[in-house]
C-alpha cells in the first residue's frame, strides 16, 4: 500500500480543489480518498504538504520516433510547402532508423514526458527500414520507464505494396500480443497497441481495406493523421470523388476508438461523420504552427477533442497553453476551460483502449497521478483551475509522478540513473543525421 498524506486535491472534471486530503493506493487503484487516513506499518508514505496532487496527463497524439530530432544537423532542403516537409525532412529521418535510434529515441522520449507529468502517451510509429519488431522495441522503453502508452505502426503504400502489407502485420501481431498480455496480467498491463494509418493520401483502397480487416479483428481503434494541409482533402476528391472522412467511414475505420489527428482542413460533412461516429480529433498546434499548415477553426463543432504534440516534446502543460493562446490569437471565442476539458479528454482514450477508468481522484480510479510544487500567487480554487493551468503551472512544477501505482518520478529524480542514457542518445542522434544524409 501507498498513501498520499496532506495533500492539496486538484481535479479537472468534475473541478475540485480541495486541502488536507490523503489518497490511499492498493496496487494500481485509488482505494481511498479521505481526510485522516490511518499508516499502518507497512505503507510507504509520500509527504503532499504543500503540493497539489492531480490526475495523471495524456498526451494524445505523439511520435517518439522523431525523439532525436531535436536541433537536427543533417542536410534538410529548403521546405516551401507540407509535402516537401514529409519528403524532405520526415520521410528521410523514419527510413534512418535502425533498432538501437528507436531504442534511444523511445527512451529518452518516454523519460521527458514522465518528467513533464505526461503519464501516459499515444504514440504513432514509423521506421520502414526496421517494421517487423519495431513496436515491441517501443513497448520496451515505455515499459522501462513506467510509462504508461498506446503505440501502432503507421501504415503506408508510398515506399511500395510490400513494405504497406508488413506495416499492417506489425499492427496485427502487436495488437493481439497486448490482448494476450493483457488477459494474463490485468491491472499490471501498461501498453496497448491500435492499428495505425499514416494519412488517407499514402494509403490506397486496397490498403484501407487491409487496415479495416485488422480493426475488426483485433477490436482496437484507428489512429491516423486525416486533412492536416489542404493537399489531403483534394487528393481524395481527385481519386476518389470523396472528403477524406467520407472514404474513411466507407471502410469502416470510425469509431469510438478512432483518432484522427489534426482535422484541420475538414469539411463541414468530415465534422458530421466525426461526430456520428463519436471518433475522437486529437489537436497538436504547435505542430500545425511549426509546419505552417493553418489552424484549425472548428474546435467548438467538434463532439471529442483531445490535445497531442505531433513528436513536439510531450510536455502538455506547455501544448495546453499553446493551444488556448493559438486560439485566442486566430480571434476564438473559447476560455481556457475548454482547452482543459480538451486536455482532460485523454483520459477518454485510455478508458476505451484499457477498459479501466481513468482521469479522477476517486476510489476505484486508476492510480496514476502528478504531485506539483506549484507556488501560486493569487487563490487557487474549482472556478479558476483552467486559468491557472494557462497563465501559471507548468511542467516545471512537477515533484513526483505515479503510474500504475508505481512511483516513477519522486522529489525531482527517477529512481534509476539517467546520465548514461542521454549520453548514449547522443550518440545515436550523431548516427540517425549522418544516416539521413546517406539517404539523399
Amino acid at each position: 500500500m501507498k498513501i498520499i498524506k496532506n495533500g492539496t486535491l486538484l481535479q479537472f472534471n468534475p473541478p475540485r480543489v480541495k486541502k488536507g486530503i490523503d489518497i490511499l493506493i492498493d496496487g494500481s487503484t485509488i482505494r481511498k480518498v479521505e481526510t485522516g487516513i490511518s499508516i499502518e506499518k507497512d505503507y510507504t508514505v509520500i509527504d503532499a504538504t504543500g503540493r497539489y496532487v492531480m490526475p495523471g496527463i495524456v498526451c494524445s497524439h505523439n511520435h517518439f520516433y522523431s525523439g532525436l530530432a531535436r536541433g537536427i544537423l543533417a542536410d534538410i532542403k529548403p521546405s516551401h510547402d507540407f509535402v516537401s516537409v514529409l519528403r524532405n525532412l520526415w520521410w528521410r529521418l523514419d527510413k534512418a532508423i535502425d533498432d538501437e535510434i528507436l531504442y534511444y529515441s523511445g527512451l529518452i522520449s518516454s523519460l521527458e514526458a514522465v518528467r513533464s507529468g505526461t503519464t501516459a502517451v499515444i504514440d504513432h510509429h514509423a521506421s520502414p527500414s526496421l517494421i517487423t519488431g519495431s513496436l515491441n522495441t517501443l513497448r520496451r522503453t515505455f515499459e522501462e520507464v513506467g510509462l504508461r502508452g498506446i503505440t501502432c505502426y503507421e501504415v503506408t503504400d508510398r515506399n511500395g505494396k510490400e513494405q504497406m502489407y508488413e506495416g499492417i502485420e506489425e499492427n496485427q501481431t502487436f495488437a493481439l500480443e497486448r490482448e494476450q498480455e493483457r488477459q494474463q496480467d490485468g491491472e499490471n498491463h501498461l501498453v496497448e497497441g491500435m492499428i495505425g494509418g499514416h494519412a488517407p493520401f499514402t494509403i490506397s483502397n486496397d490498403g484501407l481495406e487491409a487496415i479495416s480487416d485488422v480493426v475488426r479483428k483485433t477490436g482496437r481503434g484507428f489512429h491516423c493523421h486525416v486533412a492536416e494541409d489542404a493537399y489531403d482533402g483534394s487528393w481524395s476528391h481527385h481519386r476518389y470523388g470523396q472528403d477524406t472522412l467520407e472514404r474513411l467511414k466507407d471502410f469502416g475505420l470510425l469509431n469510438g476508438k478512432a483518432i484522427v489527428v489534426h482535422g484541420v482542413y475538414l469539411t463541414d460533412r468530415d465534422i458530421e461523420i466525426l461526430n456520428e461516429t463519436d471518433s475522437f480529433l486529437v489537436h497538436n498546434p504547435r505542430s500545425n504552427m511549426n509546419n505552417n499548415v493553418g489552424y484549425n477553426n472548428n474546435l467548438d463543432r467538434i463532439k471529442n477533442v483531445a490535445l497531442g504534440t505531433d513528436g513536439i516534446g510531450s510536455d502538455m502543460f506547455e501544448e495546453l497553453k499553446f493551444a488556448f493562446f493559438k486560439h485566442r490569437d486566430s480571434g476564438g471565442p473559447l476560455w481556457p476551460d475548454t482547452f482543459l476539458k480538451f486536455l482532460d479528454q485523454g483520459n477518454v482514450l485510455l478508458e476505451r483502449n484499457f477498459g479501466r477508468k481513468f482521469g479522477r481522484i476517486e476510489e476505484g480510479y486508476t492510480a496514476d497521478l502528478v504531485i506539483c510544487n506549484y507556488r501560486s500567487p493569487t487563490p487557487l480554487v474549482r472556478e479558476n483551475i483552467p486559468g491557472h493551468m494557462a497563465f501559471g503551472m507548468s511542467g516545471r512544477d512537477v515533484e513526483t509522478v505515479i503510474i500504475n501505482g508505481r512511483i516513477k518520478f519522486f522529489e525531482g529524480a527517477f529512481p534509476f540513473e539517467v546520465e548514461s542514457i542521454y549520453t548514449e542518445a547522443r550518440k545515436a542522434a550523431s548516427r540517425l543525421w549522418k544516416a539521413m544524409d546517406n539517404l539523399r
